[in-house]
């Protein structure tokens, strides 16, 4: 089995959670598009809508009555509601506290990424980041089988659903909000749910919740490690580097149909047990909790993913570590083989397999990614989120943004899409490509299992554009060129809809693009 089940309280649909299901491996069995070498798209063949700022996923609801779907999109500043065909707005609802920005505020921002260069774009850069992204949360959401889309905000885990119960095109609602308990700590980060239907979420302080979806009851624990690490940690990361991105936990979580959900802290990753009943961090459960390399100190920045699903199979969940150079890490995900050796360098006898991610450069200083590694079978790949040049006076916390709002700029652009592959026969993770021709300055991969491809957002000669990869090969398939900065993911992840087309998420909007 290639992949995990599809949880029965989800959407049935492709994309009802951020990265596709609860194993949080980017991937779909249905064939998506295959370009033919590298072509500017038309107006025709690209469908844009523009939502406002943090609209990064796209989660496809069930069929309704009428056998038509909704996409719904949580933004920074706007809940929407989209008709699946043409992506024309059925409904939005204004989050609590926010303004909705008019478009023609957000189509002058991205023009002024285009058009300007040097320290003016940084400039103008920096200004979009602290005007839109500073104090971001509800990142992660999911759409239950209900029509219900539950996301966590800092304090409250609040349930968004339809005014007219499946009526498709009514307004927004929010149904109901439960406030973090004080004992709780931190913010709320991630979310995932069990395959028994509870909803899962994480704070940046370590704490897991387990929570019935009509916020009747819950469950919650401290992730090991936590009490005695969190706070401080999380305090110093907010002294340093000025805001609070870097907590102890600084992704989501996935979880499998076994009860196991798995969370990095900042120099771990745990597997959590529900049982039916409440959280276990117990190893009689099946619980566990091993140390990953950390060498730049801030911990994994990516979701954990699941790889291996048959009973025949090496069963493992797959990180981005913290080091310098971060190394796609494969843990046991089961109990330890009996003859399991230790590998060199690992500071764990659970880790399988360290694959460093250097696009083909062992004496590259550094790289990190904020992307969740994309799976699929045996493969895990990573892409470089590492601006080509830093300017001298911006601070090391800066460096991000010249990927994420000005990737475009081939000063900056960043190129490398790197692969390992786990060998079940000689138990060995071994390098599979490297492909330093293509850029992935700040998107989420998304694999094509029906196409054996990869796709990603990419630039080529200044312009966006979304990029397809051999799977198997690394080689480039070819790229389709969609155009100007409105096209830039801004760390969003593609997606494949339910009709095999690529769908994505960008700085202000959302994007199809109509190709075969």
């Amino acid at each position: 089995m290639t992949t995990g089940p599809r949880n029965p309280f989800l959407a049935d649909s492709e994309n009802p959670i951020a990265h596709g299901r609860c194993d949080q491996q980017d991937n779909t069995a249905l064939a998506g598009p295959r370009p033919n070498g590298g072509r500017a798209l038309g107006e025709d063949e690209i469908q844009h809508v523009w939502l406002g700022p943090g609209h990064f996923g796209s989660l496809i609801s069930s069929p309704y009555p009428d056998g038509r779907r909704v996409i719904w999109s949580n933004g920074r500043q706007q809940i929407a509601k989209l008709d699946y065909d043409t992506l024309a707005v059925l409904a939005t609802h204004t989050v609590e506290g926010q303004t909705v920005t008019p478009r023609g505020e957000l189509e002058a921002d991205v023009a002024g990424l285009d058009a300007r260069h040097g320290d003016e774009a940084l400039q103008h850069a920096a200004g979009l980041a602290m005007r839109y992204l500073t104090g971001l949360d509800g990142v992660y959401a999911l759409l239950d089988m209900d029509h219900t889309m539950f996301l966590g905000r800092r304090t409250s885990v609040v349930a968004y659903g339809e005014a007219v119960p499946g009526d498709r095109a009514s307004a927004i609602v929010e149904r109901a909000r439960w406030p973090k308990p004080d004992r709780v700590e931190g913010s709320f980060v991630g979310v995932n749910i069990t395959h028994d239907g509870r909803l899962v979420l994480s704070t940046d302080h370590g704490w897991l919740v387990c929570l019935e979806r009509d916020f009747s009851s819950y469950e919650a624990i401290q992730v090991p490690g936590a009490a005695e690490q969190a706070a401080a940690h999380c305090a110093r990361m907010e002294a340093e580097r000025g805001n609070t991105a870097y907590g102890w936990v600084r992704t989501s979580m996935c979880t499998d149909d076994e009860g196991g959900i798995y969370i990095s802290s900042v120099d771990h990753t745990h597997r959590v047990v529900w049982t039916g009943e409440r959280l276990s961090t117990d190893p009689a459960d099946g619980a566990w909790s091993a140390e990953y390399r950390n060498g730049a100190g801030t911990g994994s920045g990516t979701t954990p993913s699941l790889m291996g699903f048959g009973d025949d199979e090496d069963r493992f969940v797959v990180i981005g570590d913290g080091d310098d150079v971060v190394n796609i890490t494969l843990l046991w995900r089961d109990e330890i083989p009996e003859d399991w050796e230790q590998l060199p360098n690992a500071p764990s006898r659970r880790i399988a397999g360290i694959g460093p991610a250097d696009m083909g450069d062992s004496d590259l200083p550094t790289i990190q990614t904020e992307q969740s590694i994309t799976v699929s079978g045996y493969g895990a790949m990573t892409v470089n989120n590492e601006p080509a040049s830093t300017p001298d006076w911006l601070p090391e916390r800066g460096a991000r943004m010249l990927s994420f709002f000005l990737g475009h700029d081939p000063a900056y652009t960043p190129h490398g899409l790197h692969k390992y592959e786990w060998d079940p026969e000689a138990r060995s993770l071994r390098e599979a490509w490297v492909n330093t021709e293509v850029s992935s300055p700040n998107s989420v991969p998304y694999v094509s299992r029906g196409s054996d491809l990869v796709y990603t957002c990419g630039v080529r000669d200044g312009k966006w554009t979304i990029e397809a990869v051999d799977w198997s090969t690394g080689e480039s398939a070819g790229w389709w060129v969609v155009g100007d900065s409105r096209f830039n993911s801004l760390g969003a992840g593609i997606g494949i809809d339910d009709d095999g087309r690529i769908l994505y998420g960008n700085i202000f909007g959302k994007t199809r693009l109509l190709v075969r």
